[in-house]
Parts: structure tokens; sequence; C-alpha cells
């Protein structure tokens, strides 16, 4: 149970945080020695972090659905992003079993992360559709394990000089829909594991609710505070770790 509850943990952390969930699946799988037979698990915990996107996001979820020109960029993301991953998929799921590749993706993410220290007082809170277009590209190409797709989109509107509150709401917005999406995919690939193993896989799921409330708390607050470039020192090492003991 321990193993749940600490992989939950760990879901919940990364899935929102600017350091690339996908990349740190990659490295623990390593570390902790998981098969991918683990799908069941996976799938719950993306689930586990979807609703509390969803409970943190509820009245900014309900104020949208009410906006058509917000669901209509939304929607243009979400179309882009849908679109790449198709395209790409059996590349994207390549990378997954390399780690030497995600470390070289985290070391991207680090350096723009690290980058957005120079428009951090950008004051446009208006979003128009080339900054859709734009944001659909690179929520796409975070699908590549390293790449954080928190990073990348908050990062991408605040190079287009967005205001780092409307760039965290509208990243995590936009989100949702790619988010939900993918696991309900992943949804019909579980088989009976899930329902023979329904209380560890419950805990993880728990873990990782939790833990996704607290990381989104966290990131509002250090992105409040103009200090988001942190998290690419953090990718750079984890990297570097990962590049010199991690094969």
């Amino acid at each position: 149970m321990l193993k749940y509850v600490i992989l939950g943990i760990i879901q919940g952390i990364t899935e929102f945080l600017p350091v690339s969930s996908s990349g740190h699946l990659v490295i623990m799988k390593q570390i902790l020695g998981i098969s991918s037979q683990e799908l069941p698990l996976y799938v719950v915990l993306h689930l586990g972090t979807a609703l509390s996107l969803i409970i943190f996001f509820f009245k900014d979820i309900l104020m949208t659905l009410r906006n058509k020109k917000t669901l209509l960029l939304i929607a243009l993301v979400t179309i882009i992003t849908g679109t790449i991953g198709i395209i790409g998929e059996e590349f994207f799921e390549k990378l997954f079993s390399s780690p030497r590749l995600v470390a070289l993706a985290l070391i991207i993410t680090g350096i723009i992360l690290i980058f957005t220290r120079k428009f951090s007082q950008a004051e446009r809170s208006i979003l128009h559709i080339k900054d859709a277009l734009i944001l659909g590209v690179t929520q796409g190409i975070a699908i590549i394990p390293g790449i954080s797709r928190s990073g990348i989109t908050i990062s991408t509107l605040l190079f287009r000089k967005i205001d780092r509150e409307t760039a965290f709401k509208f990243s995590f917005l936009a989100s949702i829909p790619a988010i939900i999406g993918a696991a309900l995919l992943e949804v019909k690939k579980v088989d009976i594991t899930l329902r023979t193993d329904m209380i560890n896989f419950t805990v993880g799921f728990i873990a990782s609710f939790f833990t996704g409330l607290f990381s989104l708390w966290v990131l509002k607050l250090v992105l409040r505070k103009a200090k988001f470039h942190y998290f690419g020192y953090y990718c750079i090492f984890v990297a570097l770790i990962t590049l010199l003991f991690i094969r």
C-alpha cells in the first residue's frame, strides 16, 4: 500500500508543478522497477489529479461556461493539442522508454522556466486567438516526457505578455479537456486489475487528489511572488542526476 501512496503523492506534485509528471514517471519506473503493466494504477492517479483540478478551478469553470470567447479559445487549444497527440502518438510513446532523452527534455524545460524571469511583470489579461493557437502547439509539445505541460504553457503565456494570474488560470482551464480526455482514452485499456486491487488504487487516488490540490495552491502562490523560474533550476538538477546515475 505504501507504494501506492508514494506514487499518488508523486503524481499529485508533478502533475501541476512545472517539473513534468511524465518525466518523473519514466525516472521513477527505473528507480522503483515499475512495469508497464501498472497502467490501471496510472489511470487512477491521473483521474485523482483531474478531479483536484476541477475542484480547485470550479468557480472559474462555471464562469468559463458562460463565456463564449473563452470556450472558443479553449476549444482551439484542445483541437490543436489533440491533433498533435494523435499524429505523434507512436513517436511520443517511444520516448517513455528513454530516461536519457527525458533528462534532455527536462533541461529544455528548465531553461524555458528560468527565462520567464524576464517576463514576470506582464500586464495583459485579455487573450486572443493567436495566443490560443500558440498555446495549443506548446501544450501538444508537452506530451514529450520531460517537457512540463504547466511549465511550457504558463511560460508561453508569460512570453506572450499575459499577466501571471491570467496565465495560471487559462493554462489549467485549457488543460482540463486534454487531461480528462487522455485519461479516458486509457481507461479502455484497463483490465480486471482495477477491480481486484480496489483498496490500494483508492489509496493512490486519494493521495494524488489531495496532493494535487496542495500543488495547485503552491504554484499559484509561487507565481504571485514571481518565483516561477525557480522550478527551472530543479528541472536541470533532476536532469543532471538522471544523466549521471540512471541508464
